[in-house]
């Protein structure tokens, strides 16, 4: 890979001040050697420059959670406002789909990323698509194996049906790209598999990723045994969850699911006790602000996530939800609901996102000895700072994305 060297008109680190006119050095193995002002950064004989006077360089966005299997899956209308009708919708239109179809819809997806400036992803789905099309690109990200299975009595078949399914996906797996494990949601997945999976990982030191406490039906669930969910269960001839009256927080941590290498998705219907146990085992949130507001499940909790010091990325979900995925689209609603100001807002999108999929020393801001990941915006107003410039931006705003310093997306020319 060569050398890149790339100048512009702002450079935001994330982990440090902006810079103005700044310059940023990738060597040949994809990792920053120096970032600074544009004069102090090194010019080294054959490294091509690139320079960007208009534009604004961040670091690579940082999507917590995606379901890039999904999509161009178009419903052609608002998510259902029954969330347990509109699950079993997507779960037929998967079974429409065949294995050429996934993984077009992963390439779209990655491409979708790039141009949005996201150069990293935390992918859950079960098809085995995500992690195949993100290696054959050269992508970079966590991809999160799903696991089904709400009757006791499916634990052995579920456990081992997905050991095998992360055995014949491990040759995947890249420097960049990591596989783990989804026990998906509790509505679709029982006690005793949950404490199974999440034993395996803990013995395999895979990372897990659980949609939890996302819709009130949910917590019905959990805490009373009653709702939507519960109704479907009792149709099916599944035994109600044991331990009636946790939380959904509670309920995940008494089957041992919570620890560091766990990642929770969405996290809208939980309260004080249930952010401080958060904290307590280390477990991050992919916090997915318009994904919930589409659903009506409400907002999460945000600013006391930040205020127990729980590591909190920003996530899509899937284009079933949201339509085209939009990160800086997340952060501006984030933002909103946490009256956060730019530069922390912007963090959650980058260094937040790393921190939540456990890649920080790797990847979420610009500094030596870390990934060139890098995205180039031009921002549409001159107003305020560089990090409000960046934040009132558009995915369409990105002129160039750089993974590891190889460029993966370059906007067209106007008028070409």
């Amino acid at each position: 890979m060569p050398a890149r060297r790339l100048a512009a008109r702002w450079v935001l680190p994330v982990a440090a001040p902006p810079i103005e006119c700044g310059a940023v050095l990738i060597g040949r193995d994809g990792r920053i050697e120096a970032v600074g002002p544009d004069p102090l950064v090194p010019r080294p004989a054959g490294v091509p420059g690139e320079s960007f006077p208009d534009a604004i360089l961040i670091p690579g966005l940082v999507n917590a959670h995606t379901h890039l299997e999904l999509t161009g899956f178009d419903f052609g209308a608002p998510p259902e406002p029954d969330f347990r009708t509109w699950i079993a919708g997507v779960r037929r239109v998967k079974e429409t789909r065949n294995t050429d179809e996934f993984m077009d819809a992963v390439r779209t997806g990655v491409l979708e990323c790039w141009a949005g400036g996201v150069t990293t992803v935390g992918d859950t789905g079960d098809t085995g698509s995500a992690i195949r099309a993100l290696a054959e690109l050269g992508g970079s990200g966590v991809v999160y194996q799903e696991v089904f299975g709400p009757h006791p009595s499916q634990v052995g078949q579920s456990l081992a049906g997905l050991q095998r399914r992360v055995d014949e996906l491990g040759r995947w797996q890249t420097g960049r790209v990591r596989l783990g494990v989804s026990p998906h949601a509790p509505y679709t997945v029982s006690g005793p598999l949950y404490a199974a999976v999440a034993a395996w990982a803990e013995a395999e030191d895979l990372p897990i990723a659980v949609h939890l406490a996302e819709s009130p039906a949910e917590s019905e669930l959990l805490g009373r045994g009653a709702g939507p969910f519960a109704e479907a269960w009792r149709e099916r001839g599944i035994p109600l969850p044991t331990m009636p009256g946790c939380s959904p927080v509670e309920w995940l941590d008494r089957h041992g699911v919570l620890g560091e290498r766990t990642l929770c998705i969405h996290v809208v219907q939980a309260h004080q006790p249930d952010l401080e146990r958060l904290g307590r085992r280390g477990a991050s949130v992919a916090h997915c602000p318009l994904s919930n507001a589409a659903h009506g499940h409400g907002a999460a909790p945000l600013a006391g996530f930040l205020a127990q010091g729980i590591r909190v990325g920003l996530g899509t979900d899937s284009a079933l939800s949201v339509g085209s995925p939009d990160l800086l689209a997340e952060a501006r609603a984030a933002r909103g609901l946490a009256g956060l100001d730019a530069d922390a807002a912007l963090a959650l999108a980058t260094l937040g996102g790393a921190q939540a999929l456990r890649l920080e020393r790797e990847i979420g801001s610009l500094e030596p000895g870390k990934l060139g990941d890098c995205a180039v915006l031009l921002p549409r107003a001159s107003a305020g700072g560089p990090a409000e410039q960046v934040l009132d931006s558009r995915r369409e705003d990105v002129v160039a994305t750089f993974l590891g310093g190889r460029g993966v997306y370059r906007a067209e020319p106007v008028g070409a």
